[in-house]
């Protein structure tokens, strides 16, 4: 292989430089349509998540921690707010490289998938030809150091690696979950099983895919190239290299205590910034200069740009950018008034976006504000 010619790794605090031959790529092209009116204008990991920190700055933080000096980001839905706030937050700490696929095609549609998006990086990558390379999602919360992962992958001369939860086995039917043998070869991979296969270490538990891999680049791009059709790799590639063996799972939990969330639901979104804003957050957020979270009121989140005007009620709710709560404005009070106005989820989550709010005043005082 040849040099990638990064700059030279960071050590980080365990004293281990970040591999010079091992190559990120963050997939950060994902819509979001379970987060509804939040990703109207942005895509899911340009989402804020408390303050000024955003869905995609956990996986960001993990690669600085990691002394990642360089990154490469495929984009694609409605990229713009998600690039500016690569380059202005994360620029500092490693090189970013932003690849967006509708630019890239010259067609709005961009890529078909998370597969297809690393597909039209292959000249690139091979530009740069490293040995490894390390998949990521842009749209987890969660604190993890990939040289750890990177190392059991050489270790066991996997082709792939697939970072795992490790979830009670009667929860894990909503999950990708691994298969394994005594030795953590994947064996096989079943997407949200009626009967999950149990870790073969511990019965009670499943493996939970987390949508982060290492992959041997000739083996991965072998795999894009010989199957056009392969579009995600949850889908597709994952089992495509299963069924080659050369698989292993990685618990990331077995090695450290691990807080992994997938805030792809207002509900999950609204539960995981709540972790952070209890007496016992699950670990400091992501800490570039300027982030400095907000808080919420009774059990909410205000989200930046967002605010609470003194004398409002707001109680269980995501309350997302631009929105002005007025004074005397109570949501979270009454279910059936909540439902009608805003958006409710069944578990009682309500997301208030300007829409919404401008909805629901007077039409002379939308006009009066409008003019103002």
């Amino acid at each position: 292989m040849g040099d990638l010619g990064f700059k030279r790794g960071c050590a980080s605090n365990t004293g281990a430089a970040w591999p010079h031959d091992v190559l990120p790529v963050l997939l950060a092209g994902g819509k979001g349509s379970r987060l509804h009116e939040l990703t109207q204008t942005i895509c899911k990991p340009a989402v804020p998540f408390l303050g000024t920190t955003r869905i995609v700055d956990f996986t960001m933080e993990n690669l600085r921690l990691g002394g990642v000096p360089e990154v490469m980001v495929a984009t694609q839905y409605r990229g713009k707010s998600l690039h500016t706030h690569l380059k202005t937050r994360w620029q500092e700490s490693m090189s970013v490289k932003i690849r967006h696929a509708p630019q890239m095609m010259g067609r709005a549609e961009g890529s078909r998938g998370t597969a297809d998006a690393v597909r039209l990086l292959i000249d690139e990558i091979d530009s740069i030809a490293p040995r490894d390379v390390l998949i990521l999602a842009a749209d987890h919360v969660y604190r993890m150091d990939y040289r750890r992962m990177i190392d059991a992958h050489r270790a066991t001369g996997a082709a792939v690696t697939v970072a795992a939860d490790c979830v009670p086995r009667h929860t894990a039917s909503a999950f990708g979950v691994l298969e394994t043998d005594p030795f953590d070869r994947i064996v096989r991979f079943v997407e949200k099983p009626g009967n999950p296969p149990s870790w073969s270490r511990d019965p009670s538990i499943a493996l939970a895919s987390m949508g982060l891999y290492v992959f041997r680049w000739d083996a991965l791009r072998t795999l894009l190239l010989e199957n056009p059709g392969a579009l995600d790799f949850g889908h597709d590639i994952l089992p495509a290299a299963v069924s080659q063996g050369r698989t292993f799972a990685y618990a990331p939990s077995a090695h450290a205590p691990l807080y992994w969330r997938d805030v792809g639901t207002l509900d999950a979104l609204r539960a995981a910034a709540l972790d952070f804003m209890s007496d016992s957050p699950p670990f400091a957020l992501p800490s570039p200069p300027g982030a400095t979270p907000r808080l919420g009121i009774m059990d909410s989140v205000i989200m930046e740009g967002a605010f609470v005007s003194e004398g409002a009620l707001v109680s269980n709710c995501i309350v997302a950018p631009g929105v002005t709560v007025p004074f005397a404005c109570a949501i979270g009070v009454d279910p059936a008034s909540d439902a009608v106005r805003y958006r409710r989820t069944p578990l009682g989550t309500i997301l208030v976006t300007p829409g919404m709010i401008s909805a629901m005043q007077p039409k002379a005082a939308r006009h009066v504000s409008v003019a103002m």
